[in-house]
C-alpha cells in the first residue's frame, strides 16, 4: 500500500499504545478505533484502489488489534477484520435456502438472437426503444451474500437456484469482501441487503498457486474457476484464506428501504457500502446496436483481460421494466448471457460408448485422444443421440472438431471428412441395453433411446445414488461407494428394497460393522419422516428437481392427491409447463413406480408436508407496491402478509400494479401511480381494504 496525506486519511490513522491499555473499556475503545482504520483502508486498498497506508502501518493496526481481541476474547465480534484469516475447520458444508431463488439465464451467443431479445422485450413492453446494463460474465463461483444490520450473515453458492452450500467462513477470507458495510457517501446501508457477486481467480494468480501446488506434490486445477470453486468448498477455512481469491459483485436481489429504478443505478450503490464491481467494464447501453458493440469489444479484449471472462450479461435495466417482463420457469425474460464463441480443437474418434443414465437413457460418448481446450484436458465428448450421429455422419477413428463452452460437457461439431482413410466404421446405438440386456426404445426422429428396464442396474444405480443424496432423502452412511457395494451384491433390486434389508444383511457390506448396521437402521427411519418435498425429488421425477418439488409439495397435500393429478390440473399451478407436467402424470400412470412408492409407504413412510397450506387465498391476482414509511409494520412485515394470502409484491409501480400504499415521505412512485392510474391508499386505507377481504391484520 503506497502512501498519500490527506484530512479523510487522518482520521482513519488510529493511535493505540497496547501499553496504556489496562482496562476493559479502554481495550473496547482502542478496538473499535482500530476495526474502523482497518475497514478504511480496505475500501481504498479494494475499492477505490487508491492506498493512503503503507503495507507496514496496516499490518501493525492489524496486530494490535488481534493483541486486544486475544486479551478480551469477549469483544471479538464475527465481522471483527481479523477474522477474515480462517477459523476452525467445519464438519461439512451445509445447506441454506436463497432469500429469493438465484436463477440461471438463458443463453444466447450470435447477433440474431441478441435483437431477437431486444426485440420481443420492447414489443412486450410496447417501448421504441430500450436501454440495457452490460456486465462481464465471468468464469468463477456464483455466490449470494446476505448483510444483516451491516454484518455478514450468509454467503450461499447458487446451487440447483433454491438451495445452495452455505460457505460463509470460508467467504470471509476473501480480503475483498466486506465483513461489516461501511457507508461511503449519501445511501444508507439497508438493514438487510441480499447481493450477488462472482468469486474468480486472476489467471496469473492460478498459475502461481498451480506452481506451489505441483512443488508440494498436491493436485494441480484445471483452470481458474475449478480453483476458485474448489477453494470455496474447502471444509477448512484456512485453506481458502491461502488461495488469491476475488469477488466481483454484480446484484442487487434485495435491499430493505431502498427503491432503485434501474440496474446501473443499483450497481453504483455498492462500491458506497465497500463492495466492489467491475466498473472499467460495466457499461449501460441506450440501445440494442450499442449492446452489440459492447459485446464485440469485450471479445476484442478477452485475452487481455487478467481473469477469465466467458461473454457479457445484458439485462433490462429499467427495473419496472424488468417486473413487467418477469420469469420463466428457471430464467428471468429481462436478461441473457450472451456468450463469447466456444472454443475448439481437434482430436479423433478412437471409441463409441454407451452411457445409460438414471431414467434409462442411452446418450452415446465419443472417447477421444486426449486434447487441450481453453487450458482442460478433454478425453470424452457428446455425440448426443442417434439423429445428431446420421445428420453430422460421425464414424469410429474420424478426426473431429470438438468444442466446449463453458461448464458443459464437450462435443464433437463435426466430422474432418477430408482426412478419411477408409478405416472409419459407422456408428448405430444397440437394439439392447448395454447393462442389462433389455430391449431398447428409439423415438422415431432417433433423438430418444431408452431401455424399456426400469430396474436396469444402470437406472437403479443412479437412482438409488439420488435418492440417498443430501438434497434427496439425506441417508447418512449411504454414500455412492456403500450403493455401488449393495449392488454388487445383489441386495438391492428397487429402492423401496432400502427399508427391508435385515441388519445382516447390511453387514455384509465391506466396511459395515454391527454399529455402522445399526447407524444406518436409525438413519432409515428418520428418512421414513422425510417430507413429501424432499421425497418427490428424491424419487427422479423427470424435469423435477428442488424447486419444483417444493411447488407441487404447496399444492397437493398428499401423494395420492398427486398421484390422481391430471396434466391439464398440473398446468395451471405457476411454474409448472406442459412438460413438467407430463412428466409428471406419466411418472404416476407406471405401475413399477407406483409399486415401489407403495412398498416404501407400507414400509413406514409418512410423507407428511408442512408445506402445503389450506390458507384462504382472498389477495389472489393483485399486486402491491409499498412506498415511504409504514407506522404499523416494516416492510418485510407488511409483504410477508400480503403473500400468505395469495397477494403479490413488487418494488416498482408499473401498469400491473393493483395498489400504491403510500405512507409518509413517498416519492417518485406515488407520481408514477397517479400518472398510470393505480388506486392509491395511505395505510388506514389499506388496513380497511384488508378487513373487507378477510384479512387479519
Amino acid at each position: 500500500m503506497s502512501t498519500s496525506s490527506n484530512q479523510e486519511q487522518n482520521n482513519y490513522r488510529p493511535s493505540v499504545n497496547l501499553d496504556h491499555i489496562q482496562t476493559r473499556d479502554e481495550a473496547e475503545e482502542a478496538i473499535e478505533e482500530l476495526r474502523q482504520a482497518l475497514r478504511f483502508h480496505n475500501y481504498k486498498y479494494y475499492i477505490e484502489d487508491d492506498p493512503v497506508a503503507s503495507d507496514t502501518e496496516y499490518d501493525e493496526w492489524m496486530n494490535q488489534l488481534q493483541e486486544l481481541e486475544s486479551r478480551y476474547p469477549e469483544l471479538l465480534t464475527p465481522d471483527s477484520p481479523s477474522q477474515q484469516v480462517g477459523g476452525e475447520p467445519q464438519e461439512e458444508l451445509g445447506l441454506a435456502e436463497h432469500p429469493i431463488p438465484m436463477l440461471s439465464l438463458q443463453s444466447i451467443s450470435e447477433e440474431e438472437e441478441a435483437r431477437h431479445f431486444d426485440k420481443t422485450c420492447r414489443k412486450e413492453l410496447g417501448v421504441d426503444k430500450l436501454a440495457y446494463s452490460c456486465e462481464p460474465k465471468y468464469d468463477g463461483l456464483a455466490i449470494e451474500l446476505i448483510y444483516n444490520g451491516g454484518s455478514l450473515d450468509q454467503a450461499i453458492t447458487r446451487g440447483d437456484g433454491e438451495t445452495g452450500e452455505e460457505v460463509t467462513e470460508n467467504v470471509k477470507t476473501i480480503k475483498e469482501v466486506p465483513l461489516r458495510l461501511i457507508q461511503h457517501g449519501d445511501i444508507p446501508i439497508p438493514e438487510r441487503l441480499v447481493v450477488r457477486g462472482e468469486i474468480y481467480m486472476r489467471k496469473d494468480r492460478f498459475e502461481e498457486l498451480n506452481r506451489r501446488q505441483a512443488e508440494s506434490d498436491l493436485k494441480t486445477f484445471a483452470n481458474p474457476r475449478n480453483a476458485a470453486a474448489g477453494s470455496i468448498r474447502q471444509l477448512d477455512p484456512k485453506i481458502a484464506a491461502s488461495r488469491p481469491l476475488q469477488i466481483f459483485f454484480y446484484h442487487v436481489a434485495l435491499a430493505d428501504g431502498i427503491e432503485f429504478t434501474n440496474q446501473t443505478e443499483a450497481l453504483l450503490s455498492l462500491p458506497a457500502w465497500g463492495l466492489k464491481i467491475n466498473e472499467d467494464l460495466n457499461r449501460k447501453c441506450n440501445n440494442i446496436d450499442e449492446v452489440i458493440d459492447q459485446y464485440n469489444h469485450l471479445v476484442d479484449i478477452r485475452d487481455e483481460l487478467p481473469y477469465e471472462i466467458d461473454g457479457m450479461v445484458c439485462k433490462v435495466d429499467n427495473i419496472s421494466h424488468q417486473e413487467q417482463l418477469g420469469y420463466r420457469t428457471n430464467n428471468p425474460r429481462w436478461a441473457v448471457a450472451y456468450k463469447f464463441p466456444a472454443r475448439q480443437s481437434t482430436s479423433t474418434i478412437r471409441e463409441i460408448k454407451v452411457q445409460v443414465g438414471r431414467t434409462g437413457r442411452l446418450t452415446p460418448i465419443a472417447i477421444l485422444d486426449p486434447v487441450n481446450i481453453g487450458g482442460v484436458e478433454v478425453r470424452r465428448a457428446s455425440l448426443h443421440n442417434q439423429s445428431e450421429i446420421d445428420q453430422k455422419d460421425i464414424r469410429i477413428g474420424d478426426r473431429v472438431v470438438v468444442e466446449r463452452a463453458g461448464d458443459v460437457i464437450p462435443y464433437v461439431v463435426k466430422a474432418i471428412t477430408e482426412e478419411r482413410g477408409g478405416s472409419e466404421k459407422t456408428f448405430k446405438l444397440p437394439d439392447s441395453c448395454p447393462v442389462c440386456g433389455s430391449e431398447v426404445i428409439m423415438s422415431e426422429d432417433k433423438k430418444q433411446t431408452h431401455c424399456t428396464n426400469k430396474n436396469c442396474p444402470a437406472q437403479l444405480r443412479e437412482g438409488v445414488k439420488h435418492f440417498v443424496s443430501i438434497n434427496g432423502m439425506d441417508i447418512e452412511g449411504l454414500g455412492a461407494k456403500r450403493v455401488e457395494n449393495l449392488l454388487d451384491l445383489e441386495l438391492l433390486e428397487r429402492v423401496s428394497d432400502l427399508f427391508y434389508l435385515k441388519r445382516e444383511e447390511w453387514m455384509r457390506l465391506e466396511d459395515v460393522a454391527e454399529k455402522s448396521a445399526d447407524n444406518i437402521l436409525a438413519e432409515l427411519e428418520v428418512a421414513k419422516k422425510q417430507p413429501l418435498k424432499r421425497f418427490l425429488f428424491a424419487i427422479g421425477i423427470p424435469h423435477v428437481g428442488q424447486h419444483l418439488s417444493r411447488v407441487l409439495a404447496e399444492h397437493f397435500e398428499t401423494i395420492d392427491d398427486l398421484e390422481q393429478a391430471r396434466e391439464e390440473e398440473l398446468r395451471q399451478i405457476h411454474e409448472i409447463g406442459p412438460e413438467v407436467a407430463r412428466s409428471v402424470c406419466l411418472f404416476f400412470k407406471n405401475d413399477q413406480n407406483l409399486q415401489d412408492i407403495e412398498r416404501m409407504r407400507k414400509a413406514g413412510l409418512t410423507l407428511e408436508n408442512p408445506h402445503y397450506s389450506e390458507q384462504p387465498q382472498p389477495l389472489a391476482g393483485l399486486r402491491f407496491v409499498f412506498t415511504g414509511s409504514l407506522e404499523n409494520w416494516s416492510r418485510n412485515e407488511i409483504q410477508e402478509i400480503v403473500e400468505k394470502y395469495g397477494g403479490r409484491t413488487t418494488s416498482s409501480v408499473s401498469g400491473q400494479t393493483d395498489y400504491l400504499v403510500a405512507g409518509p415521505g413517498a416519492g417518485s412512485k406515488l407520481d408514477q401511480a397517479n400518472e398510470l392510474g393505480v388506486t392509491v391508499l395511505d395505510e388506514d386505507e389499506f388496513i380497511q381494504l384488508m378487513e373487507e377481504k378477510g384479512v387479519a391484520v
